[in-house]
């Protein structure tokens, strides 16, 4: 996995004989993160739901604290939709977990670096593009606003140094690894995956809202990088994308695109009508502006769209020829 061509041993060389704590250790980001980190002689600790880790339970938080240098925290419950039909659960996935590891880092007088994995739709529905760091936060589902909240409680236990922290606000995240839980995340890898498989590619309406999609080798350059800059970054949030627009409708043509380059098939895209019960999130124009975090820790985006959907599409092709 690539994180930087100009400072690859480097950032790596941070994480020798750190004790690193990875929640959601099963999941899409944590595994990219993990696999960038196998040849690091670094101590990985994983809490995952397949390990029966209940990252909601404070007894968990006091057992695994001890000596942990960097947390990268990932876990979450990431449906808008099922965050709207079950507000309470969504808020103890995704709020609890974060309250309970702070108050344990507080209690036990522990003082690692918790980087948290946010979403660009915590600010809703922005006016003007490109998105920085100064945009509004107009949270319109309750997905957002919890993740919102879990951010607001590391930024305020920064703020009184119990903790030193992070927040990455994620763009539309690609490119290879597991399949994600949610039915409405990882469209991009979904519709590649659909493409490959021979069937037919749909769009809600005519498609045209703008999209920035990033692919997941720089995102986990960003996390990893962000650590090792955290006297800059602490206590701050940060937006994170490819800096690039693409509506929906050229994106899925893209794709269409690529696999028929690299098949010979076809592929058909079709418009249908979206579903009347679609979140209001999905209609939003998104560009992010990276340039406050590119500035504190040298990192920038090195795929573009066509890249990250040809190296992702490769990936799955040998994986279903082995």
């Amino acid at each position: 996995m690539k994180i930087d061509s100009q400072s690859t041993d480097q950032v790596l060389q941070y994480y020798t004989g750190k004790r690193i704590l990875v929640t959601g250790a099963s999941g899409y980001l944590a595994t990219n993160l993990i696999d960038a980190l196998k040849d690091v002689n670094c101590t990985i600790i994983r809490l995952s739901r397949s390990d029966n880790s209940d990252i909601c339970s404070i007894q968990t938080w006091d057992n695994v604290l001890e000596d942990i240098d960097v947390i990268f925290h990932f876990a979450a419950q990431t449906s808008v939709y099922v965050a709207e039909e079950n507000p309470i659960d969504d808020l103890r996935i995704n709020v609890v977990p974060m309250l309970n590891l702070l108050q344990t880092c507080r209690k036990k007088n522990v003082c690692p670096i918790v980087i948290f994995s946010g979403t660009v739709t915590q600010a809703g529905i922005p006016k003007d593009l490109p998105v920085n760091e100064s945009c509004k936060d107009r949270p319109v589902t309750i997905y957002d606003l919890h993740k919102l909240i879990a951010e607001k409680y590391l930024k305020h236990y920064c703020q009184k140094a119990f903790v030193r922290g992070a927040i990455l606000r994620l763009a539309n995240v690609y490119g290879p690894g597991p399949k994600s839980s949610s039915g409405d995340r990882g469209v991009i890898n979904m519709m590649m995956r659909k493409a490959l498989a021979g069937e037919p590619l749909t769009i809600y309406g005519k498609g045209d809202y703008l999209r920035d999609y990033i692919y997941v080798d720089d995102v986990i350059a960003a996390f990893l990088r962000t650590p090792i800059y955290i006297e800059q970054l602490n206590g701050k949030h940060f937006v994170l994308g490819s800096g690039q627009g693409h509506t929906i409708t050229e994106a899925v043509n893209l794709i269409a695109e690529r696999v028929g380059a690299k098949t010979k098939q076809q592929v058909e895209v079709k418009h249908i009508e979206p579903p009347t019960a679609q979140s209001p999130i999905e209609a939003r124009n998104f560009v992010a502006d990276t340039q406050l975090f590119a500035a504190a820790t040298g990192w920038r985006a090195h795929y573009s769209l066509q890249k990250g959907i040809d190296k992702t599409l490769d990936v799955f092709l040998k994986y279903d020829s082995d």
